[in-house]
């Protein structure tokens, strides 16, 4: 006996299914609403340690070359890192470590430590109860939009492509990310070319269109995507996300290059974050 294939979900029941997870994603406890600070920890490791707002305990630098920070804390902060209350001196090791420490504050802040490109860290603190979490309506998206769904070419650039990429907070430098192919195709008689950068096993594309400012985040969106086999991708760009900047200014967003810059467009994909009251969430 022969088993009949399951016919494909409905696109838009698929979309909106879609939505509902972004939206649960957004409001957990390490979610972009949750991020409340995200604070450099710099300078002279043998100088006086430094607080950090919204938590207890002083953060100090480690001697370059080691990975994370020294939090230097009491008993009576309630601070446990990696399920050990803290009443002295620890180390508190970042996310390039292969063994990144956690941090408790209370029921509902929590922490870790990232890693710069230059060796420095910071301390980003999560509070499951924020007030943007709180305050939080929905995420406002366009209908489903077939125009956009996009069968390119993924060509690989052998050893891949270094592209410069601004971030928001930066002041116009650049960071190198490796770009592993070319995103070729063509609509309305105009031919793209667009860069997206390694996001663990799938590949990032940072871009911006004519709607952002407007109807859209003024900074861009993302869009996640995984070439096929057989030399192609698709660019369902209803799957278009607003970067973590849109949900909390502590958080550092990449900013689309020149070739990802639409000049039409792109009424697909999530518009902005939006409050109970249906409102610009900030």
């Amino acid at each position: 006996m022969t088993e009949t294939a399951t016919a494909p979900a409905d696109p838009r029941d698929a979309l909106a299914t879609y939505h509902r997870r972004r939206e649960q994603a957004v409001t957990a406890p390490k979610g972009n609403l949750a991020l409340v600070n995200t604070q450099w920890i710099t300078g002279d490791p043998e100088a006086p340690a430094q607080s950090v707002w919204g938590v207890p305990g002083l953060w100090a630098p480690l001697p370059k070359g080691q990975s994370g920070l020294k939090l230097t804390a009491t008993a009576a902060d309630g601070i446990t890192v990696d399920g050990e209350l803290v009443d002295g001196d620890v180390i508190v090791r970042g996310k390039d470590d292969a063994s990144p420490s956690d941090i408790v504050f209370s029921d509902t802040v929590s922490g870790f430590v990232i890693a710069s490109e230059e060796g420095e860290y910071a301390l980003r603190v999560w509070d499951a109860n924020s007030e943007a979490i709180q305050e939080f309506g929905s995420i406002d998206a366009f209908d489903y939009n077939p125009e956009w769904v996009i069968q390119a070419s993924f060509t690989p650039i052998e050893g891949g492509l270094t592209v410069g990429f601004e971030h928001l907070k930066d002041d116009g430098k650049t960071r190198d990310m490796v770009i592993p192919g070319e995103i070729r195709f063509e609509k309305d008689g105009v031919e793209y070319n667009l860069a997206a950068f390694k996001a663990g096993r799938a590949l990032q594309l940072v871009f911006s269109d004519a709607t952002n400012g407007d109807t859209t985040y003024s900074v861009g969106r993302f869009l996640f995507v995984a070439p096929h086999p057989d030399g192609t991708v698709t660019l369902d760009f209803n799957l278009a996300v607003l970067p973590p900047c849109a949900f909390s200014y502590n958080f550092n967003c990449p900013l689309p290059p020149k070739q990802n810059r639409f000049a039409v467009k792109i009424e697909a994909g999530e518009k902005n974050v939006l409050d109970k009251a249906g409102e610009l969430l900030h």
